[in-house]
């Protein structure tokens, strides 16, 4: 069992975050010059990048924590805290996209799904709950 602390924190305002906002909107400005594309499609197409447009603006983080005591999140407003020795297991799924989520069981049979962006990456998550001595499985491209 690890009594050291692990923690980890992602800011959404990143570099690569404005790289593709920028390439996104030259790419809808070349629809409109080079096509003749219609503003209102255009404009549709936008907004669909609003919700990356507001983290960028507010700068919004998320992240975990994890000591010999409790593993803890948060994401945005939202945060939460379910002590260790109130954990199963660690369940890591890996979806047809590749992506890794994180569920956590509970000894009282509920789950709680951990939210995408408050997670390290996945294998160094892994090794350190299993450090703390967390159970872990690995499911991957399960359909439900």
């Amino acid at each position: 069992m690890m009594s050291e602390t692990y923690s980890f924190e992602r800011h959404h305002r990143q570099p690569r975050t404005v790289m593709i906002l920028i390439a996104v909107y030259g790419g809808l400005v070349a629809l409109i010059i080079l096509f003749n594309a219609a503003w209102w499609i255009v404009g549709g197409l936008a907004l669909f990048t609003l919700p990356t447009l507001w983290d960028l603006a507010t700068n919004a983080t998320a992240g975990l924590s994890l000591d010999g005591r409790a593993l803890s999140w948060f994401s945005g407003r939202r945060a939460a805290e379910v002590q260790l020795d109130e954990i199963a297991y660690l369940r890591f799924d890996t979806r047809w996209d590749f992506s890794i989520r994180v569920t956590i069981y509970l000894t009282t049979d509920k789950c709680v799904r951990m939210p995408y962006d408050s997670l390290p990456p996945h294998r160094q998550f892994e090794e350190v709950a299993q450090a703390h001595g967390l159970r872990v499985e690995r499911h991957h491209f399960t359909i439900l």
